[in-house]
């Protein structure tokens, strides 16, 4: 952002604001990782300490959650670089909006003796 015309008090401002909103930010990033990857690994309540196969699980699921994150970083980064990064990957693609009364809708799933459950779409 560009705040070279704003006086020194709102510059001093708004980088507070952004700081602050930069830290909301990794709190609910942190919170995230800390709920998605204990309801995905933490299943055995009867010992107080991690089993060796959940302190693993919980480690790969934190580094999963970190590389995706810092992936996504940089996409958001590249992509607000400027125009002309956008350009260069290619014109972005003209796909046709579905109208309302193309939308499947879902009807009760069946059962397929060869496949097993079929989900049947209208």
């Amino acid at each position: 952002m560009d705040f070279s015309n704003f006086n020194g008090a709102e510059q001093a401002q708004m980088t507070k604001i952004i700081e602050k909103r930069q830290m909301q930010d990794f709190l609910r990033m942190y919170a995230n990782l800390a709920e998605k990857c204990f309801n995905t690994c933490c299943n055995d309540f009867t010992s107080k300490a991690l089993s060796s196969k959940e302190e693993t699980c919980i480690l790969n699921c934190t580094e999963k959650f970190i590389k995706h994150s810092e992936r996504v970083g940089a996409r958001f980064a590249e992509y607000n670089a400027g125009p002309k990064s956008v350009m260069s990957t290619g014109p972005v693609p003209n796909f046709p909006i579905p109208q309302p009364d193309s939308t499947p809708t879902l009807l009760a799933p069946q059962l397929d003796d060869n496949a097993g459950l079929e989900v049947t779409l209208a």
